[in-house]
């Protein structure tokens, strides 16, 4: 694809980088007229070229110089992306579709569809993924006998991966987890030139607030009258200035939330100092201009000393030396989990009968079992971060999602979770919560999906689930979070036994196979953490993708590994 001089030279879909907001903005080029001469066909593919220097979906100049007059001062694009695969096809549409006038074709845009940047710039899988995409395009010779596009106009602009990879930059924009009170980060995709007006465009995505993927599952601490009042910019001292009103007067602790929320969403567009004004004065009266490194930390995930665990032969034993916790006070776990402060397991137990249920303790004793519905298969159970260890979620033969609750009395009480959303989709085999309680990854149908916690006073439940690399991406046997934003799956594919996936399944990079015996069969993952799988012949580790499987320490046949949480 020929891609015009002004656009961002970031390869496809790397990690972000940090980039000055410094720089002059580049001159806009008034878009030269097409080549003369062009057929139909050609016209419509070099619109969908140029449409991918639209800044977020909105009519391109260098787009629009391919429709005629009447059509150019109608076409108004809603904001946001239909994203395609890189080869697709222009094609005349079969006789019975063209019309009687010779002066006028109808072309077919053919393709496979990647998914869409919704209006809120988060980027959306297609389901199914790779679906056949058509596109109508009218067009009609000029009076200069030019062909130019008529109509209709898709309402999203239709761009190639390729582009959409060229000339949009991820940026994780930050929204705060009363639940867990840490900054959950929300995947987003900005036009990236110019340069310089990067940080306005992820303040617009901070102001506007998280995306409908993360819609009750986070807030946005700025409010909801709050605004820029004037455009993010570069001052003399080579800080950058966030100019906001609407803020209110809002408590010193909330003040270094907002803060803390706006430098952490701009630290990958700017390595300038922040300052944030509210209503024109600095937002907090001890300091001006702040970098990452001058706040405070909102730790996700559980301590360094706490190195993980594994099932085996019905016991629960130590990865750092292999020893049985509790001196084998554990028997007949199939699964478990232990929380994040580390003071507490939580295990699927057997029982007779080939039933299974639901048991919570400490390290040093088996506790209570939750009174909650036994099932021929539990999940391995999953801790929520909030409440340092108060609540416990699983899921029940597939069709029921479960979360043991702490009470005020010492005892756990079984409660459900509206999970109808994704319940919906199949049975989910796997269950995970994010460690900062916003999201659920899940295991539902053999395909990898992800969902949001939404807690009200009614109830939980689970919303919006997206569908990740559902085309590419099968026969999944287990999930676990990476980071906030990252998970890691395994299959039982030979070809791709280990993958990592971003939690909006835009990309999938996959883990060196060797030394890999299929089916992979568990995993576990966290934070500056290697990752450990494991497979029939018993427990790998590996800190990069590249790197080599290893034998673990301390594997051994049908073991399971788990870090906290």
């Amino acid at each position: 694809m020929l891609l015009a001089s002004g656009c961002a030279n970031i390869p496809a879909e790397m990690q972000p980088v940090v980039l000055s907001g410094e720089r002059p903005a580049q001159a806009v080029q008034t878009p030269q007229e097409p080549e003369k001469g062009l057929d139909a066909l050609t016209v419509v593919r070099d619109f969908i070229k140029a449409s991918a220097l639209a800044p977020g979906g909105n009519a391109s100049p260098t787009a629009s110089v391919y429709l005629d007059e009447e059509t150019r001062k109608s076409w108004a694009p809603v904001k946001g992306l239909t994203v395609i695969e890189d080869t697709f096809g222009t094609v005349y549409a079969p006789e019975p579709e063209q019309t009687a006038d010779p002066n006028e074709k109808v072309v077919l845009v053919r393709g496979f569809m990647v998914g869409t940047l919704g209006q809120d710039s988060a980027f959306i899988p297609a389901v199914p993924a790779s679906g056949d995409y058509i596109l109508p395009v009218h067009v009609r010779l000029q009076a200069d006998n030019q062909w130019r596009i008529t109509g209709p106009l898709s309402n999203n602009l239709v761009i190639t991966e390729r582009d959409f990879s060229a000339n949009y930059f991820k940026v994780a924009v930050n929204f705060f987890s009363q639940d867990s009170g840490v900054f959950v980060p929300d995947l987003r995709y900005v036009f990236a030139k110019p340069q310089s007006g990067l940080p306005n465009r992820v303040m617009d995505l901070v102001v506007d607030g998280p995306s409908e993927a993360l819609k009750g599952a986070v807030i946005n601490l700025l409010g909801p009258d709050a605004r820029l009042e004037q455009n993010v910019k570069g001052v003399d001292d080579g800080s950058l200035v966030v100019p906001l009103t609407g803020l209110g007067d809002p408590p010193i602790e909330k003040k270094r939330l907002i803060l803390a929320q706006i430098v952490f969403s701009l630290q990958n567009v700017t390595t300038s100092r922040i300052k944030v004004l509210s209503d024109g004065k600095p937002i907090l009266p001890d300091k001006d201009a702040w970098r990452v490194n001058d706040l405070a930390s909102y730790p996700v995930g559980a301590p360094p000393e706490l190195s993980g665990m594994y099932t085996a032969d019905g016991g629960i034993f130590s990865l750092f030396d292999g020893k049985p916790v509790a001196g084998n006070a554990y028997h007949d776990v199939v699964s478990a989990a232990q929380s994040l402060d580390g003071k507490r397991l939580a295990t699927v137990e057997k029982l007779s009968g080939d039933r299974m249920v639901l048991r919570i303790g400490g390290l040093d004793r088996q506790e209570e079992v939750v009174s909650a519905p036994q099932g021929a298969f539990l999940t391995r159970p999953t801790w929520r971060a909030a409440t340092g260890g108060a609540e416990v979620w699983t899921a029940v033969d597939g069709t029921t999602v479960l979360r043991a609750v702490l009470t005020g009395d010492g005892k756990w009480k079984a409660q459900g979770v509206n999970a109808t959303d994704l319940l919906d989709l199949g049975k989910i085999s796997a269950l995970r919560l994010s460690r900062d309680g916003a999201r659920v990854a899940a295991v539902v149908a053999d395909k990898l999906m992800v969902a949001a916690v939404v807690r009200t006073p009614e109830g939980v439940r689970l919303t919006a689930p997206r569908s990740l690399r559902n085309a590419d991406l099968t026969n999944v046997t287990d999930v676990d979070w990476a980071s906030q934003d990252t998970l890691v799956a395994v299959t039982s594919s030979t070809s791709q036994p280990v993958v990592k996936v971003p939690v909006d399944g835009r990309r999938m990079d996959g883990f060196n196979s060797s030394n890999l015996t299929a089916p992979v069969q568990g995993v576990t993952a966290s934070p500056n953490k290697p990752t450990i799988v494991a497979d029939s012949n018993g427990l790998w580790v590996a800190s990069e993708l590249g790197e080599v499987w290893r034998p673990h320490a301390r594997t051994v046949k049908n073991a399971r590994p788990f870090y906290p949480g």
